[in-house]
């Protein structure tokens, strides 16, 4: 009996072990997406006095770009301007026909 306990406990730290020394990192898919957005945006040269921001609404096409559908906000120069970053531009790690919305903000 006592054999048995030790046999178990022997595998319960090797099981626990295992489990500790397992590297589950899930990243979000929609962090990664926001991020390569940001890079895409970055350069620009507004002139503006307040900060602006936009909704777009975009899906992935089966070659991995950006599809832009919308962009909504009051600025009619920001929509273009996003729209000419990001549409038919490559991201990686995206899931194929999922419609994705991020919000933009151009900090003054």
């Amino acid at each position: 009996m006592r054999k048995i306990s030790l046999v178990l406990v022997a595998a319960l730290l090797l099981l626990v072990s295992n489990v500790v020394a397992n590297d589950y990192n899930p990243e979000n898919p929609t962090k990664r997406i926001s991020f390569q957005i940001h890079k895409m945006l970055k350069d620009n040269n507004f002139d503006i006095n307040d900060d602006l921001t936009a909704d777009v609404k975009f899906i992935i096409n089966d070659e991995g770009e950006i599809v832009v559908l919308s962009v909504t906000t009051s600025n009619e120069t920001l929509e273009g301007f996003v729209k000419g970053r990001l549409n038919y531009k490559k991201v990686d790690n995206a899931q194929e026909g999922r419609v994705y919305t991020v919000p933009v903000r151009i900090e003054a």
